[in-house]
């Protein structure tokens, strides 16, 4: 026998082969699991409808520590899904829903939110988004167009209010919520800054007409935004691009 063989049909090249098979398969197999940590099983939306756990079944859940002593499971299958108010337009598994009510409240299409933790995003211990006047060491550009005390007008062309503040996110930098006091009212809003589209004449935004911004979800504090809020008031704005008027729903031709 040449050298390298166990016997006359199996060699020790064969053997690795067959080695780094079953090691292939494994870690396809292991891949294919984890993938399946986030969105699983997934679930028809339905009352009582189906729930597809998919292969390989769901892991078992990991345990994370955060830094500020909050406990995360992945995946957290008791972890409740964002709430909706929506009907199906058929019976049919797969059709469509639309929604029910207030359909910038609905919590479906552009509008639909996650539930998020209730808690502000931390950085040092920190809330990491706060206005500005939490906030000294940052300011706008001198070479930008300063936002404050400009009207915030809606795609109907009128004025829903002016901006008073802007919060800036610490960690990142950037500019992510201007705060509106609405026109007639001691009300504020936050208003996504991807949302609006500045200019010397106003801030303009595109997806809410002027008396929307009445309902927009409100924080429970003044100077401090949870992960929660922010996305039910992005979900809200991203609603508006699609529900804001009937003939937003409509065919484009």
């Amino acid at each position: 026998m040449e050298t390298g063989a166990i016997t006359q049909y199996v060699d020790v090249a064969q053997l690795v082969l067959y080695v780094f098979w079953a090691f292939f398969a494994g870690l396809i197999y292991y891949l294919l699991r984890e993938n399946h940590r986030e969105g699983y099983p997934m679930d028809s939306g339905r009352e009582n409808g189906p729930k597809q756990e998919g292969w390989p079944p769901v892991p078992s859940p990991v345990t994370y520590k955060t830094h500020d002593g909050h406990v995360m499971l992945s995946p957290d299958l008791n972890r409740p899904d964002g709430q909706y108010s929506a009907q199906p337009t058929t019976q049919w598994n797969g059709a469509p829903i639309e929604p029910v009510g207030d359909p910038l409240l609905a919590g479906v299409g552009p509008g639909a939110w996650a539930m998020r933790a209730d808690v502000p995003d931390m950085e040092h211990g920190a809330p990491k988004i706060v206005p500005l006047r939490l906030a000294p060491d940052f300011s706008v550009a001198h070479q930008d167009i300063e936002p404050r005390g400009l009207a915030v007008v809606g795609a109907d062309r009128n004025v829903a209010g002016h901006v008073v503040e802007l919060w800036v996110d610490r960690m990142e930098m950037i500019f992510r919520y201007i705060e509106v006091k609405l026109d007639g009212s001691e009300k504020t809003v936050l208003l996504p800054m991807n949302f609006a589209r500045i200019k010397k004449q106003g801030i303009h935004v595109h997806a809410l007409l002027a008396h929307q911004f009445a309902n927009v979800p409100q924080t429970k504090s003044p100077d401090q935004i949870t992960m929660l809020e922010e996305e039910k008031i992005t979900a809200y704005f991203g609603a508006g691009t699609l529900y804001a008027t009937p003939e937003r729903q409509e065919p484009l031709l």
